[in-house]
């Protein structure tokens, strides 16, 4: 059985460490928020505007004026604090975030993520994925391993339009853990979620990844 995305949020809050501040993305890693570990203490930023996000609001308590930059309320905390988009990218682009979760449509085995338009389908806006990807320290990707007609989104190369090249340090999904370790920095299989086989990841996966 593979991980919920409840679950697969609680193993990315493991790449938190006390101190560092983070960028989740819409989706899945917003759901990170509610998994903090104890002990840990992490600032949140969204960049449309805000340092100190709060956990993900519980039905009923959402505020609609507190919005992140993909329009999903959120919460505050006393040490919240908001700003402009220009001090708040300039907090990425100054390389001041350590962390940035965010989800995706396809990952490529060389780093690639592409995770902001399909072509012919309607965009909202791209975000500040392709700041992040470029100006945080490390970035982890965290997505459904197959999408809804089965098919792998862990690829050899992107399809869709790239958010940004070389830029996903590991890749979190249902099946698993990938960390992209040694020279050229490929992708090993280094964590299998509860009740999934080796022989799943490598049937449901595109990429060429190192499983040992």
């Amino acid at each position: 059985m593979a991980w919920t995305r409840d679950q697969m949020a609680a193993r990315a809050s493991q790449e938190l460490e006390d101190g560092f501040y983070v960028n989740l993305g819409i989706g899945i890693p917003t759901l990170v928020a509610n998994h903090i570990p104890d002990g840990v203490s992490v600032t949140l930023q969204s960049e449309n505007g805000m340092l100190g996000m709060g956990p993900f609001p519980l039905a009923g308590d959402e505020d609609p004026d507190l919005i992140n930059a993909g329009k999903q309320t959120i919460t505050t905390l006393p040490k919240s604090s908001f700003f402009d988009s220009a001090t708040s990218f300039g907090m990425i682009r100054g390389g001041h975030i350590d962390l940035s979760i965010l989800g995706a449509m396809e990952v490529a085995e060389n780093g690639d993520i592409a995770n902001w338009m399909i072509p012919g389908k309607m965009v909202k806006g791209m975000g500040g994925a392709m700041d992040l990807v470029a100006g945080v320290k490390r970035c982890i990707a965290l997505f459904d391993h197959t999408n809804r007609a089965g098919d792998s989104k862990f690829l050899r190369a992107c399809t869709l339009p790239l958010t940004g090249q070389n830029c996903i340090d590991m890749v979190i999904t249902d099946l698993g853990v990938f960390t992209r370790q040694g020279l050229p920095r490929q992708f090993h299989l280094t964590e299998l979620a509860d009740g999934v086989s080796i022989d799943e990841v490598r049937d449901k996966t595109e990429a060429n990844i190192v499983i040992e």
